[in-house]
C-alpha cells in the first residue's frame, strides 16, 4: 500500500525540532502497517522554497526514506474541473496535484490535515481514500487490532502538582504563554483531566476546566462578555493517536457544563499550530462559534442554554426532545461496555477498560442491526438494554439517533460506515456482512448522551409495565410511549436537565 503525504506533514516531520508529536506517531504506524511513504515532486519544490535552510537541508538528506513519484500522472479531467472551481492560488493547485494521484489510482491513500483538500476529495468521490492523521490511525486499528501494542489509561482526574513540567507535552504551552510554568505551579492543588500512555507514563491529553460566575471580569475580551455563569476551558490539548480522545474530552466538558448549570462555555485559543487548528475544528463541530479576540488568542463560545434542533444535533448536544420517538434497543453483554464504557456496571472493573480503541472514546457511535421494522429516525431516542436474563438485563444508557444508513451496496461501503464508531474489528464486520446474502445489515449512527445513575433490570421493567413479560424483551427496536420513557427516567433516578420538554 502506498500513502502519499501532504507537504506540511513532511515539513513537520523533518523540522529541526519536534513541533508536532502527532507526526511521529503517524510515521511509526505507517511503518508498522507496512505502508510505503510517498512524496510528490511538487512537495520537493515547495520545501526548497522554505526560508528555513536547516529544514531544507534536513529534508534533502533524508529524501531516500521516501518513495518519490518521479513522473506525475497527467491531470485527470474530473480533478481539473474541481481545481478550476476551487483553487485560488498556487498552494491550492499543488494540493490538487496530490489528489490527482489518488483519483487516478496510482496512490492508495493521501494523508493531509488540510480542510480544503478534504473538501475537494469529497467532490471527487474519493473521501474514503483521503485521511486526516487521526482518521488514518482509526483505520489502522480497525484493520489491524493486533498491532495495537500500547495502552492508554482511562481518563483520570489528577492534581497539577503530580505532573512533570519537563514532559514535552507542555512545550507548546510554554512557548505560547510566557509565565506558564509559574501559573502551572500555582495550580498544584487543583485538578485536571488527563490520559496517559500506560507504557511510558507520558501525557497524551490534558483538560483543565474552571467555573466562572456572573461577576467575572472579562475586560480583556473583545467584544466584552455579558454577565453569565460560564464554564471556561482553561487548558486543553490532545495528541493525535487514533483513539478519538478529543471527543472523549468534549463529553467531559458537556457533562461538567450540565452538572454546574452554566449558560455558556468558552475557550481562548491560538491558531498558529496544527494541533490548535484541529482543536478549533473539533469544537466547531460541537456548536462552538467564533466570538472575538483576547489579545492574539481567538475566543470561541458555545451557548449552553436548554435547546433542541433536529437539524443540528451535535451543535445542541447533549439536549434531546421527548417529542421524538423512543426505542429500547438490545445490546449483548459482551459488547455493552466496549461501546458504552461510561455505562460500566457495578460488577465490572473500570481498570479493565483502558482507552485503547476509538469506539470507546467517541460520542458518535455505531450500532449494527438486521432488525425488521420499525426502525428509528434522526432525532429519535435510544434506550440501550444490556442483555443477560431476568435479573441481569438492565437499561443503562440513552443515545440519540444521528443517521440510519440503509441499502448499503457493498462490503467495502459497510466497513467504511462502521469503522469509526463500531466495536467490531474489520474481520468481524466482513463476517457480519457476508453472514446472510438475503438479509444485509444496516447501520445506526447515534450520539451517546447519558448513563442512568441507577439501573433497573428486566424484572423491574416487567413490574413497571414497560415490558409485558419475559417474551416481550426487545429483539430489535422496540418502541415505547412517552409515559414509559418518563417512568424509566424516574425509576433510574435520572437528572433530566438534558431533556428540553
Amino acid at each position: 500500500m502506498k500513502a502519499l503525504l501532504d507537504t506540511n506533514i513532511i515539513i513537520h516531520r523533518e523540522a529541526g525540532k519536534v513541533v508536532n508529536q502527532d507526526i511521529g506517531i503517524l510515521f511509526r504506524w505507517l511503518d508498522r502497517a507496512k505502508y510505503s511513504k510517498c512524496i510528490h515532486p511538487i512537495t520537493i519544490q515547495e520545501i526548497q522554497k522554505n526560508p528555513n535552510n536547516e529544514t531544507v537541508r534536513s529534508f534533502m538528506t533524508k529524501l531516500d526514506s521516501y518513495e518519490l513519484i518521479n513522473i506525475p500522472t497527467p491531470l485527470q479531467f474530473a480533478v481539473n474541473e474541481v481545481s478550476s472551481r476551487m483553487d485560488v492560488n498556487e498552494n491550492d493547485r499543488n494540493d490538487s496535484l496530490l489528489l490527482n494521484e489518488v483519483y487516478a489510482g496510482r496512490i492508495d491513500i493521501l494523508i493531509s490535515e488540510d480542510k480544503k483538500i478534504h473538501t475537494k476529495a469529497k467532490m471527487l468521490g474519493i473521501s474514503d481514500k483521503v485521511f486526516k492523521i487521526d482518521a488514518f490511525l482509526e483505520k489502522i486499528f480497525s484493520e489491524h487490532p493486533d498491532l495495537v501494542n500500547y495502552k492508554v489509561l482511562n481518563v483520570r482526574k489528577k492534581h497539577f502538582g503530580h505532573f512533570n513540567l519537563s514532559d514535552e507535552f507542555f512545550n507548546t504551552f510554554k512557548e505560547d504563554y510566557p509565565g506558564f510554568d509559574r501559573w502551572f505551579l500555582k495550580k498544584s492543588d487543583e485538578t485536571a483531566y488527563v490520559t496517559i500512555n500506560k507504557d511510558n507514563g507520558l501525557i497524551l491529553s490534558f483538560l483543565f476546566l474552571k467555573i466562572e460566575s456572573e461577576v467575572e471580569n472579562y475586560h480583556d475580551i473583545t467584544p466584552i462578555f455579558l454577565p453569565k455563569k460560564r464554564l471556561k476551558i482553561g487548558t486543553f490539548k490532545v495528541i493525535n493517536n487514533g483513539f478519538r480522545l478529543g471527543e472523549r474530552f468534549m463529553k467531559i466538558i458537556f457533562d461538567n457544563a450540565l452538572a454546574n448549570k452554566v449558560d455558556e462555555i468558552y475557550v481562548t485559543i491560538f491558531d498558529h499550530r496544527q494541533e490548535q487548528l484541529r482543536l478549533i475544528e473539533l469544537i466547531e463541530q460541537w456548536g462552538f462559534v467564533f466570538w472575538g479576540m483576547k489579545g492574539k488568542e481567538r475566543v470561541y463560545i458555545r451557548d449552553f442554554k436548554n435547546g433542541f434542533d433536529i437539524t443540528k444535533l451535535k451543535e445542541h448536544y447533549p439536549y434531546i426532545s421527548r417529542n421524538n420517538s423512543t426505542y429500547i434497543v438490545p445490546i449483548y453483554d459482551s459488547y455493552h461496555t466496549e461501546l458504552l464504557p461510561d455505562s460500566i456496571l457495578n460488577n465490572e472493573s473500570p481498570l479493565e477498560f483502558v482507552e485503547d480503541f476509538p469506539h470507546r472514546n467517541g460520542i458518535s457511535k455505531v450500532y449494527v442491526s438486521r432488525a425488521i421494522q420499525p426502525h428509528p429516525c434522526r432525532g429519535d431516542i435510544l434506550i440501550f438494554y444490556r442483555t443477560g436474563g431476568y435479573y441481569k438485563s438492565v437499561v443503562s444508557t440513552i443515545g440519540i439517533v444521528q443517521e440510519v444508513i440503509h441499502n448499503i451496496k457493498s462490503e467495502e461501503d459497510f466497513i467504511y460506515h462502521c469503522r469509526k464508531g463500531s466495536v467490531f474489528p474489520e474481520t468481524e464486520l466482513k463476517a457480519m456482512w457476508n453472514y446472510n446474502r438475503y438479509s444485509k445489515p444496516f447501520v445506526v449512527r447515534f450520539l451517546y448522551v447519558y448513563s442512568f445513575p441507577h439501573r433497573i433490570n428486566m424484572k423491574q421493567l416487567i413490574e413497571l409495565g414497560v415490558l409485558q413479560g419475559v417474551d416481550d424483551a426487545p429483539r430489535g427496536f422496540k418502541p415505547i410511549s412517552i409515559d414509559k420513557f418518563n417512568l424509566i427516567l424516574k425509576e433510574t433516578k435520572s437528572d433530566e436537565s438534558f431533556i428540553v420538554d
